[in-house]
């Protein structure tokens, strides 16, 4: 398991219970909750949407406050359901916000069609902030993105740079390879400006360690030395939001 720099806290803790993952991820995405509101449609035959909060992740040093707002487009059939997401990221000082996008193969599709489009049915594009860099100059967040009943689903790593503004997406696999999955672990403790994953080929358990630094370049890792930092805070919007 990765290790936590700093304990966390709980602020207002309405949050549900402990979520599943599609790829058993040690940041899971709320799936409980997309798989409850998905079921709530399909039982209705209606459509519908809904949204969800992350919970705040704050940068070590107090001065950014990162978190995801998710959406739920609701069918009646799973296959025509899409769940999206951005991250915001708060200046606590100035109240300043920033979207943050990845730009991993279907995030980049969704910008260029649409949310709305009929491609777009049935995909899965969840980006989660998950740790901050030591300094608090970069944000890592998790984008998983896929397809419902599918097995098509893998991690991407999404990097804030506090210094420039900019983000960039790294793949434990980059030409994109469709047959491997990779799981997001956290910052290489041993390499700390390189990101760790997990990854496998589908259909076969053998698994591979991968680092990637942040010019995109994948090296494979020797142990599983993952590490976060940062505080988890949950605020009084966290979690479920209202109907619509």
């Amino acid at each position: 398991m990765p290790q936590v720099s700093e304990p966390l806290t709980t602020e207002n803790p309405q949050v549900d219970e402990a979520n599943e993952d599609p790829l058993n991820s040690p940041y899971p995405v709320p799936w409980n909750w997309v798989m409850k509101t998905q079921n709530e449609y399909a039982m209705n035959n209606s459509s519908g949407l809904r949204y969800y909060r992350s919970p705040a992740l704050v940068s070590p040093d107090g001065q950014y406050a990162a978190y995801s707002r998710i959406e739920m487009r609701a069918e009646p059939e799973l296959y025509n359901s899409k769940v999206v997401s951005v991250v915001f990221l708060e200046n606590l000082k100035t109240g300043k916000l920033q979207v943050i996008r990845a730009e991993s193969p279907i995030a980049t599709y969704l910008e260029k069609a649409g949310q709305e489009s009929e491609e777009m049915a049935g995909v899965i594009s969840m980006l989660m902030p998950i740790s901050w860099s030591a300094d608090g100059d970069r944000l890592l967040a998790r984008q998983l993105e896929g397809a419902f009943s599918s097995s098509d689903v893998s991690d991407y790593g999404v990097v804030w740079n506090r210094q420039t503004h900019q983000v960039q997406t790294l793949s434990a696999s980059p030409n994109n390879d469709e047959d491997i999955s990779n799981i997001l672990l956290g910052w290489n403790q041993n390499a700390p400006d390189q990101v760790l994953f997990r990854t496998s080929n589908l259909g076969d358990e053998t698994e591979q360690l991968v680092s990637v630094n942040l010019n995109g370049n994948a090296s494979l890792a020797n142990t599983e030395d993952a590490i976060i930092y940062g505080q988890i805070v949950n605020r009084s919007w966290t979690g479920a939001q209202a109907i619509r």
